[in-house]
């Protein structure tokens, strides 16, 4: 018999009222920021985007914005409905209608249709960008893979994964917890991890937590932490080591703001 797949936590619900209750204009500005701070030198106008795991539809319309023609892809239906209630606020992208793809990045099927929903209709896309997503597949080599394998020759990939560090382990029994617990002890956890989360990221950033980057929100950021499930990690140097033997070189890195936080790279695919 087939192995059944893990049960996950449904980040597209949390996007959702994300969206519909915390998102605002001063955080559409913070997240545009972060966008073009990371992707400063990668080419964005005229040439095409996909956005593997755009839950709230941030990025994908910030490369809109950026003169991108974009594609999306979640594995979360409710993700369609987050990106509506996003692109209603923001306003320049009021007659965007991306292609979105709705399915795992580790079906094949999904890649073959992502491949014929290249705007460029050649079956690559210039910049395949998935921010703190592949570790939530329950896969997360096969998922980088497949992503890569989306990028045109000399084109980029962005990506963002879960740093490795002692504590992750006991994070991923608290996430393993969260997805298989009733309702009453999932609020329970959060409620709990609160507290030691924001003093956390306050000790080691010496800033408020209040103050999330990219636009997003402590609570709802929180939620995703703790019931983040599947959920993987790997040091900056098994990333890079693993996206060499994929063809591609960094560019850019990023180190994790937290020990448990996402390092965030962009890479160059080998011609």
């Amino acid at each position: 018999m087939p192995t059944p797949p893990p049960r996950q936590f449904d980040f597209g619900q949390n996007w959702l009222e994300f969206s519909q209750q915390a998102l605002s204009s001063e955080k559409i500005a913070a997240a545009v920021r972060e966008f073009k701070r990371l992707h400063e030198n990668v080419p964005l106008a005229g040439r095409t985007f996909l956005d593997i795991g755009f839950g709230q539809g941030l990025s994908l319309l910030s490369a809109h914005q950026a003169g991108a023609r974009v594609v999306g892809c979640d594995i979360n239906p409710k993700c369609a409905e987050a990106l509506a209630v996003t692109q209603a606020q923001f306003s320049t992208a009021a007659a965007i209608t991306p292609p979105l793809v709705v399915g795992s990045v580790l079906d094949r099927a999904v890649i073959e249709r992502l491949r014929a929903a290249s705007p460029a209709g050649d079956g690559w896309y210039d910049i395949v960008h998935s921010w703190g997503v592949l570790h939530h597949t329950g896969d997360m080599r096969t998922a980088v893979a497949h992503a890569a394998s989306l990028v045109r020759p000399g084109g980029h990939f962005v990506l963002a994964l879960y740093n490795r560090h002692w504590s992750s382990r006991p994070w991923l029994w608290v996430k393993w917890l969260y997805v298989h617990s009733p309702r009453w002890l999932q609020k329970t956890l959060i409620a709990v991890c609160s507290p030691i989360i924001y003093l956390a990221k306050w000790l080691v950033t010496g800033r408020s937590p209040r103050h999330q980057q990219r636009g997003m929100d402590f609570y709802y950021n929180v939620i995703d932490w703790v019931g983040g499930y599947p959920y993987e990690y790997e040091s900056v140097n098994e990333t890079v080591s693993r996206m060499a033997d994929l063809g591609f070189v960094p560019l850019k890195t990023v180190t994790a703001e937290v020990p448990t936080g996402c390092n965030e790279f962009v890479f160059l695919r080998r011609a």
